[in-house]
């Protein structure tokens, strides 16, 4: 049936995506036998062609089976910053049969212990610049208890030009000091330098995952303190990979600007996912730096660009920006927060280009809508994308609103995660059925226009956006509750003119503590004890939390109370 977005499709495309029927790896050995010579990754002037991309996952992968014990369906933790590690790491586990669950890097390790308990991984792979916050949970030894029992340990400093390059033609590109880093040594029981496992050359078994098996667990929060597993398939990653490259008509010979955090799935799908399945070339930032992005993007002449509104504003601001020559690019995309009209209006003075925007969920891998190129709304999801079933409803009914009127996003997609890790009561309360279809509830309200766009209007949710980055308070507290100077604390998202939005902290102290504790003081811990995201950049002391009848904190009110010091 006609749909009032289907005028509004970018032209030629066709409805339905038929999906590759294979495992994910499969892009990589595909695009490894059609261009062996082509630079895949560009990581700070060096280059890894598709058939070394190929041939070092496949050693990792051999290496994980062999020695760390990898076995099809394992759960294996990938930590680390952007980088080329990060690529051959996720691939290397998906040649492994196993299932990579991302880990944001910024995660302290308080966090990270959940992230081993709940997927019951006991392998991981990491950077060596976090393995002393992942090092707190390895025990070899231990074979009842969630601990992981291997780390491979990876250099970002491998995957550089080497120091004859170096000193011939040297990059001139400025380098976080992580990266730079030169190797550490790896020695303890259950660690093994990234090096030797690729130097072993030991072969993995045969590719046995398919489509239907799990690929990757990104966790996500939401209302209740703990972050929860969002179970992907092999399709379900092939829909927004695959998917978000047609939708965009890229081609093979495409290069792109990969800055958003692969741990995350928009960087994840439309960053590494969906080029490798082209062919096309990255170029990785392990960190934002905007002279550094414009120089790459000038060097390497490249083509597109995801970015977040942040980074835009950030890269706009560099007075230098008029320097560069930026005449490769043909589309700039993203999403996580609407990016400001007057922000997108300088962006096209500058690239001649609209700024695109998307919207989906770590329970989705990524977008769901996309604005059509050729006719992008500015503030707006944009529209379903290849056979997505998205439709408004009133959130306590779940009857099906009209045009026009305000309701929760609903969608049946084949991008549709499987369901919650081990958690059926939030598998009960995400799920809903339409028409004989499983429908995600988003937590999202919007209203659908006269031409079939999507705009957000507000959460069902109880969710900050901070820069992009989903911060739930519920998963805050429940961290902040260690702090042992505190006794109640409730966290809500207070304005910010740089971020967004900005994490906040109402704190109850201990009687005996009253006083003897300071805003930064609980800042401080709260920065060594979760991401720096998540960390409260205001505090403020109260003597009660409000509270209903039956004792609940009415985090609302304090959330109204801080909305109308906003409006100032």
């Amino acid at each position: 049936m006609p749909m009032p977005h289907h005028p509004h499709w970018p032209p030629g495309l066709p409805l339905h995506l038929t999906l590759p029927a294979t495992n994910l790896f499969d892009n990589a050995a595909v695009s490894a036998h059609r261009y062996p010579d082509k630079p895949f990754l560009i990581y700070y002037g060096a280059e890894l062609s598709f058939a070394a991309f190929h041939d070092e996952v496949t050693r990792l992968a051999g290496y994980l089976e062999n020695v760390c014990g990898v076995k099809a369906g394992d759960r294996v933790l990938l930590y680390l910053q952007n980088s080329p590690q990060w690529v051959l790491g996720y691939y290397a586990i998906l040649r492994a049969n196993a299932v990579v669950v991302p880990v944001n890097p910024m995660n302290r390790s308080d966090e990270l212990a959940h992230y081993v308990a709940d997927s019951g991984a006991r392998v991981a792979i990491a950077a060596q610049d976090l393995l002393p916050q992942l090092r707190d949970h390895l025990n070899p030894e231990e074979q009842s208890e969630p601990a992981l029992h291997h780390i491979v340990v990876a250099c970002y400093r491998d995957h550089l030009p080497s120091e004859e390059q170096e000193r011939e033609a040297p990059t001139g590109l400025r380098l976080p000091d992580f990266v730079a880093e030169p190797r550490a040594a790896i020695e303890g029981p259950g660690l093994h330098a990234w090096r030797d496992a690729i130097a072993a050359a030991l072969a993995p078994g045969p590719l046995t995952a398919g489509p239907e098996d799990l690929c990757v667990m990104p966790y996500t929060s939401g209302t209740t303190g703990h972050p929860k597993g969002c179970m992907h398939t092999h399709r379900n990653a092939q829909s927004t990979g695959v998917g978000g490259m047609h939708w965009f008509a890229r081609t093979q010979d495409a290069v792109m600007l990969s800055v958003l955090p692969f741990f995350h799935v928009t960087g994840m799908a439309g960053g590494m996912n969906g080029p490798l399945f082209l062919g096309a070339t990255i170029v990785i930032m392990s960190r934002w730096d905007r002279e550094t992005a414009a120089e790459l993007m000038q060097r390497h002449r490249v083509t597109s660009w995801q970015a977040i509104s942040t980074m835009v504003v950030d890269f706009l601001a560099n007075p230098r920006i008029g320097e560069y020559d930026l005449s490769a690019l043909n589309g700039i995309r993203g999403g996580g927060a609407a990016m400001p009209e007057a922000v997108a209006a300088k962006l096209k003075a500058l690239t001649g280009l609209n700024y695109v925007e998307g919207y989906g969920m770590t329970e989705t891998l990524a977008a769901t809508h996309i604005n059509p190129p050729q006719r992008p709304k500015p503030q707006c999801l944009g529209i379903p994308v290849f056979d997505v079933d998205s439709r408004i409803i009133d959130p306590t009914t779940l009857a099906e609103l009209p045009q026009g009127e305000t309701g929760e996003i609903v969608t049946h997609a084949p991008q549709v995660m499987q369901g919650y890790w081990r958690n059926d009561a939030a598998n009960a309360q995400a799920f809903i059925t339409l028409d004989g279809k499983r429908f995600l509830r988003t937590g999202d309200l919007a209203r659908i226009d006269e031409d079939g766009y999507f705009f957000m209007m507000d959460r069902l949710k109880r969710m900050i956006n901070a820069s992009g980055f989903k911060v739930w308070p519920a998963e805050v507290e429940a961290l902040m509750y260690k702090h042992p100077d505190i006794h109640e604390v409730c966290v809500i998202g207070a304005l910010d003119p740089k971020r967004g939005e900005t994490v906040k902290a109402f704190v109850v102290l201990k009687p005996e503590r009253m006083g003897q504790v300071s805003a930064e003081d609980i800042t401080a811990w709260a920065h060594d004890h979760m991401a720096a995201y998540k960390t409260p950049r205001l505090v403020e002391f109260i003597e009660s939390l409000p509270k209903s009848g039956t004792g609940k904190i009415m985090w609302r009110e304090l959330q109204e109370r801080q909305a109308e010091l906003d409006r100032g």
